[in-house]
């Protein structure tokens, strides 16, 4: 296979992934900035960015884990130089399952919003986004014994926050 039909199967990769994970991606992005808005023009960057960095991706099939790198590590650097913005958007009803009770989904989400950014991340890539735990790896830079940890921490952080919001 030659390097230029290497680099289409790798854009038809990843325009086919952004096309089948859009609702994914702005959940992921909604949970770090609760504003719709931002979320979605984070997006809009991360994938800019992944279409001028196509050409180093060295594996088609790590292109979900490298996009989503991509997506967390936009998110994260908007919170970092926005640390000043205070957040008062409700959440949309559309990032919302309508096969779940709305307060119970809202009581999560908040639930979720108060967990710190490496917690967050691996709570929401591992259950809203269902995926592996190798895959969070490689997308948070650390090695798996650190994201079981992290993601034990943060179960236990959101134990009691939620049996706390279902006795209310």
């Amino acid at each position: 296979m030659t390097k230029k039909e290497t680099f289409q199967d790798a854009y038809q990769a990843l325009t086919n992934l952004i096309q089948d994970n859009q609702q994914s991606f702005y959940r992921l992005s909604y949970q770090y900035v609760k504003n719709v808005d931002t979320a979605m023009d984070l997006i809009q960057e991360a994938i800019v960015k992944a279409y001028s960095k196509l050409h180093t991706i060295k594996d088609i099939s790590s292109i979900k884990p490298w996009f989503y790198r991509i997506l967390v590590n936009e998110n994260l650097g908007y919170l970092r130089k926005n640390k000043h913005i205070i957040i008062t958007e409700q959440l949309p009803e559309d990032i919302v399952s309508t096969s779940t009770d709305l307060a119970e989904n809202i009581d999560l989400y908040q639930a979720i919003g108060s967990l710190s950014e490496e917690l967050k991340t691996i709570i929401v890539l591992r259950f809203f986004e269902d995926m592996k735990l190798e895959d969070i790896a490689l997308i948070t830079h650390t090695n798996i014994n650190t994201v079981k940890t992290r993601l034990y921490r943060a179960l236990k952080q959101l134990k009691p926050l939620m049996q706390e919001t279902m006795y209310l």
